[in-house]
């Protein structure tokens, strides 16, 4: 039973993130944001269906493996992107997210935190740097961002909730047609707990699923519809 907890506030913290955007991305971390998968980098599929493929591969340093997920949603990138920008709102469509909080706007980048509750164990908290950028393509635009930790430019820890040190990850978003988008998700996180790296890897793939489903049913709101880039 504690491994189970701990494996689901795992997937919670790791996966449902806040996915602020603003300025531009380092060139560092442009070159892992892209729509592909390279075997030659040591990804390999995880699991896969029709909605969603899902790649790992092992980070150096660490028994935690990378993940990045591909997969189509049923909506133009500028409205993908109204989603995943509207993170002030991620309580009321994300699971689990209790609070979001913009801490700073910079040139070049934004500075928000996230507090997730998964009742069933700790809540878990930290803070994002987010930079992102956009570029026209022939059926719309391309929306691109990437996220680190950043929890020195937010709140000091908490006595209960459980600060995570590691997270970071990325979104590109392309045109698939004009109504649709082929979105793909890069991320390495720890959130913390004493449990087995394997199993840890192997729930990592579910909370991206939910994060995926999550993402496909807001976009149906019509208010994302208006929101052009």
């Amino acid at each position: 039973m504690m491994y189970h907890r701990a494996m689901h506030c795992r997937t919670l913290a790791g996966f449902v993130l806040a996915l602020l955007l603003a300025g531009a991305i380092p060139n560092a971390f442009g070159a892992e944001l892209t729509g592909s998968v390279n075997p030659n980098e040591a990804w390999r599929l995880a699991s896969g269906n029709g909605d969603i493929a899902i790649y790992s591969r092992p980070h150096p340093g660490s028994p935690l493996n990378e993940f990045k997920a591909i997969g189509a949603i049923d909506a133009p990138t500028y409205a993908v992107h109204a989603v995943i920008d509207d993170f002030l709102n991620y309580p009321k469509f994300m699971p689990c997210t209790t609070e979001c909080r913009l801490i700073k706007r910079e040139d070049d980048s934004i500075v928000g935190y996230q507090r997730l509750s998964p009742k069933i164990c700790a809540d878990r908290d930290y803070t994002l740097r987010v930079w992102k950028k956009a570029w026209p393509a022939s059926d719309g635009f391309v929306f691109m961002s990437y996220w680190t930790t950043a929890n020195e430019l937010g709140p000091s820890e908490k006595k209960g909730i459980v600060r995570v040190k590691i997270c970071n990850g990325g979104w590109l978003l392309e045109p698939d047609g004009a109504t649709k988008t082929r979105a793909s998700y890069s991320v390495y996180t720890d959130a913390g707990g004493m449990i087995p790296a394997f199993i840890a890897n192997r729930t990592s793939q579910v909370g991206i699923s939910r994060l995926f489903a999550a993402i496909r049913k807001q976009v149906k709101n019509p208010k994302y519809a208006a929101r052009q880039f």
